[in-house]
């Protein structure tokens, strides 16, 4: 198309814009139809739900040849170096900044690099290894041909919004970011939120789950998966946003399909531009536990498959035992940590070591995290 074939056209869609009736008449319904939309990526083949799929957790369940840990990008080829973070409850993370104890603090990604929701949203349209498109300006472009878009950007950011491509981009962000924060995504509806509003009871093993994941001298799971203060509130997210190094291993079976050296570094929240201090190498966010028992695989890089060996993985720190040391998975020894320098060895060496009761009393607490909607995929 010419461009001034493509100007005259636009121009015609802008002139007709006063006079009908937008069909996305808030930002939340403008951002659900941008988050379903494909037409974002460069081959048309990708959205935000592609790998935010909102029937899984909204977390990626293709396979590839790297299973799950990793998302397949637009071009079909490409495979990133890290999981793709549930986006259900991330409204609730904090913007990035540093807290009065000097912790880094919340932001968007495993390394925090966009402060909030918006520029996370804009993020994954630009990635060549994800949605692939060029440009801003190639992503206004695609807005520009949804007449539906054209009148309803012009009702919600002002006439003639799409003509400026920074606008346009940042109010497709807005939009999205909006969506995201609608209780589709946070509906505080699993079996641990009925039993608190007092709809449902805990079987005996949860109830001790419950128990020995709030109790310190139990365990350590709360130093960092608890973000308010009182262990019966209605909000909690499961995640108080630090960035901590746990020792997880390199994902060999990613590195070894993805194209990145198999010594490559990820260097985790270091990555992120506004950190400079190398003593944040390795470091990375702590995830929400909400859903965690449906939106595996685990850590940063899906390293592991199960999250009974997650809990198992973090246990091998207080354990003589030798099996202890054991991932099931492999039958082998878990692997050293990519960065060994750098970890929250406090945070992981608090509280005693875990017996199998106890540890499956734990992982039958996480698995009451489910929001009501996935609690089928418990079972599958």
């Amino acid at each position: 198309m010419s461009r001034v074939f493509k100007g005259l056209m636009i121009g015609a869609l802008s002139a007709g814009a006063g006079m009908a009736e937008p069909v996305y008449d808030s930002l939340e319904t403008l951002g659900e139809a941008l988050f379903f939309d494909e037409n974002l990526s460069k081959n048309r083949t990708q959205a935000c739900a592609t790998c935010h799929d909102p029937d899984y957790g909204f977390v990626d369940p293709r396979e590839t040849e790297a299973g799950r840990a990793v998302s397949l990008g637009d071009d079909g080829v490409s495979l990133g170096d890290r999981t793709a973070p549930t986006a259900a409850y991330a409204a609730f993370t904090p913007e990035f900044h540093i807290n009065k104890d000097g912790q880094y603090v919340g932001g968007m990604f495993w390394d925090g690099r966009e402060p909030g929701l918006e520029g996370q949203a804009g993020g994954p349209p630009l990635n060549p290894i994800e949605m692939g498109m060029p440009d801003k300006a190639s992503v206004v472009a695609r807005l520009m041909e949804n007449g539906d878009y054209v009148v309803s950007f012009n009702a919600l950011f002002g006439e003639g919004v799409l003509g400026d491509v920074e606008a346009a981009y940042d109010g497709m962000t807005r939009a999205i970011a909006a969506f995201e924060r609608t209780d589709i995504f946070a509906p505080f509806d699993s079996k641990y939120d009925r039993f608190l509003r007092g709809e449902v009871d805990l079987t005996r093993e949860e109830h001790m789950g419950r128990v020995l994941f709030f109790s310190p001298q139990f365990t350590n799971c709360n130093l960092c998966h608890q973000l308010r203060r009182s262990a019966v509130d209605p909000r909690e997210t499961f995640s108080n946003y630090e960035y901590h190094n746990i020792g997880v291993p390199v994902n060999e079976r990613v590195r070894a399909v993805n194209g990145s050296p198999e010594k490559a570094l990820d260097k985790g929240l270091l990555a992120n531009p506004a950190v400079d201090e190398s003593i944040m190498v390795g470091k990375f966010k702590v995830p929400t536990l909400r859903n965690v028992a449906v939106t595996g695989p685990y850590m940063h890089n899906g390293v592991f498959e199960d999250l009974r060996t997650v809990v198992l993985f973090y246990n091998k720190y207080n354990s003589k035992d030798p099996q202890r040391q054991i991932n099931p998975e492999t039958g082998k020894p878990f692997r050293w940590p990519e960065v060994a320098y750098t970890l929250s060895t406090a945070e992981l060496t608090e509280g005693p070591a875990l017996d199998d009761r106890r540890i499956d009393a734990l992982v039958a607490f996480m698995r009451t995290l489910t929001d009501a909607r996935y609690e089928h995929l418990l079972e599958e």
